[in-house]
C-alpha cells in the first residue's frame, strides 16, 4: 500500500483541510478563534456549568492545556469562570451573554462548513462517513 493512501495520511489532510475551511469561514464571517476555541463553546453552551476537566473530556482535548484555550474564551468574554461551590478546585464555565451570541452566530457557519469539507460526497457518503468515523473513534 502506498503510505499517500494510509488512513492516518489522508486524516491528517482531512484534519487540515477542516481546519483551512473553518478558519476561512469564520474569518470571512468577521469572527476570530480557533476550531479548539469554537469546540469548547459548543460543549460549554450544551453542558452550562461543567468543569474545564469535563470540557477537555468532551471535546477530546488535552487536560493540561485546556486552561489556556479556556483563560483565551474568557479574556475574549465570551466565558465565565466561577469557583465551583462542590470542588474548591474545580471551576464552573458558562457562556456570557456575549458567548451565546456568537454561538448563535457561528453554528449556521460551522455547520456550512461541513459541506465544504466534505464536498466530493454525496448526502449518502457524507452520512456513511460521518459513522464510520464514530465507528473507528468507538464513539456510540
Amino acid at each position: 500500500m502506498d503510505s499517500l493512501d494510509m488512513a492516518g495520511h489522508l486524516i491528517r489532510r482531512l484534519h487540515q483541510l477542516s481546519t483551512q475551511v473553518f478558519v476561512q469561514r469564520t474569518q470571512a464571517a468577521g469572527y476570530d478563534l480557533t476550531p479548539i476555541q469554537f469546540a469548547a463553546l459548543d460543549a460549554i453552551h450544551n453542558h452550562p456549568g461543567t468543569d474545564q476537566a469535563t470540557v477537555a473530556e468532551l471535546i477530546a482535548y488535552d487536560r493540561a492545556t485546556i486552561g489556556g484555550v479556556i483563560e483565551r474564551l474568557e479574556q475574549k468574554g465570551w466565558v465565565r469562570r466561577i469557583v465551583s461551590e462542590r470542588d474548591r478546585r474545580a471551576r464552573e464555565l458558562s457562556l456570557t451573554a456575549e458567548g451565546r451570541r456568537l454561538h448563535a452566530a457561528l453554528l449556521p457557519i460551522v455547520r456550512g462548513a461541513q459541506d465544504d469539507i466534505l464536498e466530493g460526497l454525496s448526502a449518502a457518503d457524507r452520512a456513511r462517513f460521518v459513522k464510520l468515523a464514530r465507528k473507528a473513534l468507538q464513539v456510540p
